[in-house]
């Protein structure tokens, strides 16, 4: 990539850094990323796809296969602490992620794509809403105007501190986990709080789940994991004995069948003890991550492009335990996550003085360029 290149790519990225928008909210992000592309002059441009998700479509001269590369739009309600001249306009939101350097790198594929004609097939350029919250990757694959541009092979990259710089992190099949999060509701009887024999609290119930729901993996062959993140039991009332009380928590699994077996226990060992209280019960579930899951296919063609450019790589054994909503994406096509280092001692991810390393975005682009390559040019 050439100096003129990268400075135009760099300055985008500190423009999306600058003007964060929360996760189905990225209107603004959208508009600036069509801009972007006006003069890239591609052959197809699909807006408002699963909500402010837009995507690029360049056409080969010929037949063939299809590929996707997606990066997200949306950034985090967290307070930005960072002395930089990008830092975010709007307080208590910001690119803590790095999805903002993701979408540079996406764009700087947009150059190199524009300038460098297509062989075979297509390339789809897609800029997702909504990853953070687990909702966008559905929304798009349930969009009608998915259907247009389905493809046979689905890439993408994720920023890694903790790795050294430009370092190449990869792994065939499970690459990051499934997550749900579960919500408990449990309802018993109001009292007097001086007359508790007349109620049903839930308090001890709800202590007895918080215990025993982060025991439950240990019955688990596979690997799972149960985090409560948050429980609340009735109101702040001194006269009064609690009648109802919420528990939250967060299930994880490397494995889809894994998540669904850990769910199903969940539910019944909570039931359970909603029963010996004589409590009612009743579950909700929200960002809800399907595992990532990377297939040989597309992990050759990445492993090759880093060969090439002759990047260090490391091939894990253990996959991620945190969640990527791309894994939606690996139930209706073939799927590749890889990760990028950015720094042994770069801040870490979702941390309030993090800033995207702009040294990976020459990386980012060259490692998606010899993908394109490999399918699509040679």
């Amino acid at each position: 990539m050439d100096a003129k290149k990268l400075k135009q790519i760099k300055e985008l990225r500190h423009i999306l850094h600058q003007h964060p928008e929360l996760s189905g909210q990225e209107k603004e992000t959208a508009k600036r990323i069509a801009e972007f592309f006006k003069p890239l002059n591609p052959s197809q441009t699909i807006k408002n796809i699963g909500g402010y998700g837009i995507a690029f479509v360049f056409e080969g001269k010929e037949g063939g296969p299809t590929s996707l590369f997606r990066c997200e739009l949306d950034a985090l309600p967290i307070h930005e602490n960072n002395d930089i001249k990008h830092k975010s306009v709007h307080e208590g939101i910001a690119h803590l992620c790095g999805h903002d350097g993701h979408m540079a790198i996406i764009a700087g594929l947009g150059l190199s794509i524009s300038n460098a004609s297509l062989h075979r097939g297509r390339v789809i350029l897609l800029f997702q809403p909504a990853e953070e919250t687990g909702e966008g990757a559905a929304s798009v694959v349930e969009d009608t105007k998915f259907s247009k541009i389905k493809p046979d092979f689905a890439f993408a990259l994720h920023n890694l501190p903790g790795y050294d710089k430009n370092q190449v992190v990869i792994k065939k099949g499970s690459f990051t986990a499934a997550s749900t999060g579960m919500i408990i509701k449990l309802k018993g009887k109001n009292s007097h709080a001086a007359h508790p024999e007349d109620g049903n609290s839930p308090a001890e119930a709800m202590s007895k789940m918080i215990v025993a729901l982060q025991k439950l993996p240990d019955a688990m062959k596979k690997f799972s994991l149960i985090t409560v993140i948050h429980a609340k039991l009735g109101e702040v009332a001194f006269g009064t004995t609690p009648g109802e009380a919420v528990v939250m928590a967060t299930l994880r699994s490397f494995d889809n069948d894994t998540q669904l077996l850990l769910i199903n226990y969940a539910e019944k060992l909570s039931q359970q003890i909603a029963k010996e209280y004589g409590l009612s019960i009743t579950f909700e579930y929200t960002e809800d991550f399907a595992a990532t899951i990377n297939d040989p296919d597309a992990w050759e063609y990445a492993n090759q492009a880093a060969k090439d450019l002759k990047l260090k790589a490391k091939h894990i054994r253990i996959p991620f335990r945190w969640s990527e909503d791309f894994g939606m994406f690996s139930a209706h096509t073939k799927t590749l996550l890889f990760g990028l280092g950015s720094g042994k001692s770069h801040p870490q991810l979702h941390e309030n003085n993090y800033d995207f390393n702009d040294d990976l975005i020459p990386t980012g682009v060259s490692m998606f360029e010899g993908i394109v390559k490999q399918i699509h040019q040679d």
